[in-house]
């Protein structure tokens, strides 16, 4: 049995909590308002024309991403041979998921964190298909100027995308967006 001792200082235990409490939410940091600038040699429309196999994969996906400053927007074009989900969302195979979200290059590391929309950009909850979080982690394998190879760090199969416009990135206040 731990017997304490009848010395124990309670305004020191006090002020040692407090001076622990002030420097934990001294160390928070508010994040800024405004966009970063993101990476300069992603900034545009990038579209996946195919997929290597396709027409013998059981499903697959065309992904068309739109860089924006720090900003990304995804569109997944999605190719289903077999039913995995209820028939009034199966759509004959063929249906779009829509997210967005901003991303940070890390070395050869894109993370992207964000949301699953519904086709307008609002948040998507429920429905058919993904809602929720939307974070894929790619790892670059290739970039120029007009074309980028990324591998989706949970799937085996590398995006190849072309690029189809360029933006030029005017950073804005998040609430503009």
């Amino acid at each position: 049995m731990i017997k304490l001792s009848k010395k124990y200082n309670f305004p020191k235990a006090y002020l040692f909590i407090m001076v622990g409490m002030l420097s934990a939410f001294m160390s928070c940091q508010r994040h800024s308002d405004m966009q970063t600038e993101g990476v300069k040699a992603l900034q545009g429309v990038w579209v996946q024309d195919s997929v290597e196999n396709q027409a013998n994969l059981l499903s697959y996906s065309l992904h068309s991403f739109t860089f924006r400053c720090d900003s990304i927007y995804s569109t997944m074009d999605v190719y289903a041979k077999t039913k995995t989900i209820p028939d009034s969302c199966y759509n004959n195979g063929n249906w779009q998921e829509y997210a967005k979200g901003v991303y940070v290059q890390r070395g050869d590391s894109l993370i992207v964190e964000g949301v699953y929309t519904k086709e307008n950009g609002k948040q998507k909850i429920s429905g058919c298909y993904k809602n929720g979080q939307y974070l894929p982690r790619f790892k670059i394998i290739s970039i120029s100027e007009d074309s980028v190879v990324l591998q989706n760090k949970f799937e085996s199969k590398p995006i190849t995308l072309r690029k189809t416009q360029d933006i030029n990135c005017i950073p804005k206040k998040r609430w503009e967006m």
